[in-house]
């Protein structure tokens, strides 16, 4: 796939103390199969659908031990820029812009609600290869916070994102648009999530059976938080793997009830 316009999310990867075991999960629920891990890169290993690549796990580096959890980068032609323009508005930057051979460069940051998220700046590497509907792909994310009110201003102020609001009084939900293709939602954490969990990116993956996979993951020592729930947009699940990342699946094809009234955000 071509290089993304600016701020479309073009890839995910997420660190695993046990990348084998993350390998075994991911590989028997989404179908992934894995290439060589990159000793140059600190055993950087991608995740292929079909031949075509959909994430990647690393092991974490010295100090970094802890919380498993998917990153989401964002596409950036320019990342320094992009990490002024973050500082500008109020997030930080937790790792300056780095050159990753030829494949690109990355940045790691956190808004100022405290989502942490990266951005890629394509090479050689230009992020996701398969289509959002194929199953074991990326499909979709959201950034979920506690403090929407700075997510919101933030996003915007660093990426050429034009916000929507769903006008549904249960769910305090956002949408942001690049040149009318919606890229990125942004949820309101409620009191339903305990107060040990931080803000934190979600990420979609693609299944041809919700259920199927829920019951795969669980069986694997997954985790089950909410669902399946069949949606206009499909029937989806939330789960945390083995290893606690976070993740939800949805079978697009599956879908029920009527579109959401959208608003612009004034």
């Amino acid at each position: 796939m071509a290089v993304q316009p600016e701020g479309t999310p073009c890839w995910a990867d997420a660190m695993f103390s046990d990348v084998e075991g993350a390998k075994s999960f991911y590989g028997d629920v989404l179908g992934w199969t894995f290439g060589e891990a990159s000793s140059e890169f600190g055993n950087y290993t991608q995740a292929y659908v079909d031949g075509k690549a959909v994430a990647a796990v690393v092991p974490p580096m010295p100090g970094q031990e802890g919380q498993s959890q998917w990153c989401l980068y964002l596409a950036s032609p320019d990342a320094t820029a992009t990490a002024r323009k973050i500082r500008e508005n109020g997030g930080e930057v937790l790792m300056e812009p780095m050159q990753v051979g030829d494949f690109g460069t990355m940045c790691l940051a956190r808004d100022p609600s405290g989502v942490v998220f990266g951005v890629w700046q394509a090479g050689t590497h230009e992020g996701f290869e398969a289509p959002p509907e194929q199953p074991g792909a990326y499909c979709w994310a959201e950034v979920f916070t506690r403090q929407p009110e700075k997510s919101d201003a933030f996003f915007p102020a660093v990426f050429p994102y034009t916000a929507k609001r769903m006008q549904d009084d249960a769910v305090d939900f956002h949408m942001f648009e690049i040149e009318g293709n919606t890229v990125l939602g942004r949820m309101k954490m409620t009191e339903d999530f305990p107060p040990e969990v931080p803000p934190y990116v979600n990420v979609y993956f693609s299944v041809d059976n919700c259920d199927d996979a829920v019951a795969r993951a669980t069986k694997l020592g997954g985790v089950l938080r909410f669902g399946p729930m069949d949606t206009p947009f499909g029937r989806f699940a939330a789960l945390s793997d083995p290893q606690g990342a976070s993740f939800s699946v949805i079978d697009v094809t599956t879908t029920a009830g009527e579109m959401p009234k959208i608003a612009d955000v004034s």
